[in-house]
């Protein structure tokens, strides 16, 4: 059969600071191939509307099939299963994906039947069943793990059983050199490890995976290395070297097979200062930045996260990187509970050190614990608005207000690395880009203010909502916010967490 995958549009931070290659669907991609079908990729990100609906109308796909890892999405989907329905009846429609899989009854219901199933959980495996059923029904497809009808659920998601066995189908993506992360121009993605052993409350992962933590071998790692053309690569692993002795042994085989590229990583402070030697062996390999999830200043707003540091912990684990000369970019979450004076503090810490500070706004997701225990009502349930960059719970100055002081501190941060001081350097880099055929850095710079704008973003609210969330029904812990479920390697992938 011919199977078209389709991620979708861009969201905010996408517009702006990077846009990642669609590494799930390209996994999904390598597996329904391997399977027997003739598939295609279409990304949103980088390709329009128009080119999905003349993708549809030449090629005639037999099943269409629509990546949904964010709630902002939600919509664009399902205006596009429904349109894909009327222009060919016959075809099957699903989706899967991290977000979609909280929501799977709801979504479904919202599509009026345009979306004949939902696979929750991790799709290589499920992926290829349910295009195998996708012509015998909904009594076929709910005896596929993690595969949600409107007539119901069947059994409950499953792990895959080998991260090696569906490498990504990268030959699937069109026009590669769309993707970047800043001045890291292109960059390609890879995944080492899968899964957070960790339980913050305002993040999903650990629910998603059921705080498992999973590792690619070696041999897999450094193979598919070995395939990416792009000089640039960012890790994607939710906390990157946990185990450090995975991270060495790859760092040792990537040396003997002459592999050198510039890597970009997400870790945690506490890591970084335990596994020192590991971040030391990359930094030599070619570790550039590295993206520390710091969230909150104090200790009340650590703990209130449930991120189990201390500021002093973050602190020191800056010190670090800067000494191993590793640039950091930081993320501090803004509630929007904050008042004038929470901002120009915020403003004043991170001009006084070095390092990229980035400002996101506090969102419970479904999924996440807040989304179930936080006390403040929604003031939405607009999916376009859950993406951390509106509040969608109260706040305590005026919402115009409040999109202001966040795009004025945003903004602040944003010129102590592209102002005067940092012109020269910019405008050589860029011009190095340029020469190579490289301008999504270029564009980036001058794109700042149409992308973080108050007035757009206090406009946002005033939209019509034609698809409204289900707002959170009560409390709800332990196994009851798992999509997969503990496993027996739980224990020991939480250890020293």
């Amino acid at each position: 059969m011919r199977v078209l995958l389709v991620h979708p549009s861009a969201l905010m931070h996408s517009e702006l600071y990077l846009r990642l290659e669609p590494l799930g669907l390209e996994r999904v991609g390598g597996a329904v191939r391997a399977a027997g079908h003739d598939v295609r990729l279409l990304d949103l990100q980088i390709f329009r509307h128009a080119d999905y609906f003349t993708e549809l109308g030449r090629w005639r796909p037999d099943v269409v099939a629509f990546s949904l890892n964010y709630l902002a999405n939600v919509p664009e989907v399902l205006d596009l299963a429904k349109a894909t329905k009327t222009q060919r009846p016959d075809c099957f429609v699903f989706a899967g994906g991290h977000s979609v899989s909280f929501v799977a009854d709801e979504v479904l219901a919202h599509g009026d039947g345009a979306l004949d199933c939902i696979v929750r959980g991790e799709g290589e495996e499920a992926a290829p069943l349910v295009v195998a059923a996708s012509r015998d029904g909904d009594t076929a497809l709910r005896g596929i793990p993690g595969v949600v009808t409107r007539a119901g659920a069947g059994p409950r998601a499953r792990f895959i059983e080998d991260l090696d066995r569906h490498p990504p189908a990268r030959d699937l993506t069109r026009k590669r050199r769309k993707y970047f992360i800043g001045h890291m121009d292109p960059s390609a993605s890879i995944e080492l490890t899968r899964g957070c052993p960790w339980d913050c409350s305002f993040c999903s992962a650990w629910t998603f995976y059921g705080r498992s933590y999973r590792k690619a071998s070696t041999e897999a790692v450094v193979e598919e290395m070995a395939g990416i053309r792009e000089p640039n690569v960012f890790l994607v692993d939710d906390v990157a070297f946990i185990h450090p002795e995975h991270g060495l042994e790859i760092a040792d085989a990537l040396e003997r097979r002459g592999i050198r590229k510039h890597y970009y990583l997400e870790t945690r402070a506490d890591v970084l200062l335990r596994n020192e030697e590991v971040f030391r062996r990359w930094a030599r390999l070619g570790l550039d930045y590295m993206f520390l999830g710091i969230e909150a200043l104090d200790d009340e707003g650590l703990k209130a996260f449930r991120k189990r540091v201390s500021p002093h912990t973050n602190f020191k684990a800056l010190e670090v990187a800067r000494k191993l000369g590793i640039v950091v970019a930081i993320n501090i979450i803004a509630d929007p509970a904050w008042d004038e004076a929470r901002f120009r503090h915020l403003a004043e810490w991170a001009l006084a050190v070095p390092e990229i500070v980035h400002v996101t706004v506090q969102t419970p997701y479904p999924g996440t614990e807040i989304w179930h225990t936080e006390s403040r009502e929604l003031t939405t349930l607009d999916y376009r608005l859950f993406d951390v960059q509106h509040a969608v719970l109260p706040t305590a100055m005026p919402l115009a207000r409040f999109y202001e002081r966040l795009v004025e501190t945003q903004s602040v941060l944003n010129r102590k690395h592209l102002g005067f001081a940092a012109l020269r350097e910019v405008s050589i880099l860029s011009a190095k880009l340029a020469l190579r055929g490289q301008t999504n850095f270029l564009r980036m710079l001058w794109k700042f203010g149409s992308v973080y704008n108050a007035e757009r973003q206090y406009r946002d609210h005033q939209r019509p909502t034609r698809y409204k969330m289900t707002p959170p029904a009560g409390r709800r812990t332990g196994d009851e916010l798992f999509v997969h479920g503990r496993t027996r390697d739980t224990a020991a992938a939480t250890a020293g967490a």
